[in-house]
């Protein structure tokens, strides 16, 4: 067990630097898995339908707040999963559209 010295800057630094390194990756990865599910119909298809569940283009709205709450929390991890395939791989969200309404 390590204790914390809060006079060790450059250990603070260092464990900063490695955070900053494991997230770098950790996100690379999510981009790159994004990448390869939406290289393929199949994959493309896959995320169509979890978009649709999580009633991304939807309202929330329900007079029972407990499941509006429940609704805008799938809505947000839809919005979520949207702007990761936006950023990773604008191309393929515009194809995955276009498959939509074929």
């Amino acid at each position: 067990m390590s204790s914390h010295n809060p006079t060790d800057i450059e250990g603070q630094a260092k464990r900063s630097q490695d955070e900053a390194t494991r997230l770098r990756l950790a996100e690379q990865l999510e981009i790159d898995d994004v990448k390869w599910l939406m290289s393929q119909p199949q994959g493309r298809r896959i995320v169509k339908r979890t978009l649709e569940r999580a009633g991304v283009h939807r309202l929330s709205f329900n007079t029972n707040s407990m499941q509006m709450a429940f609704n805008e929390g799938m809505r947000n991890e839809g919005l979520r999963l949207t702007a990761t395939l936006v950023a990773a791989c604008p191309e393929l969200y515009t194809t995955m559209l276009k498959e939509k309404n074929e």
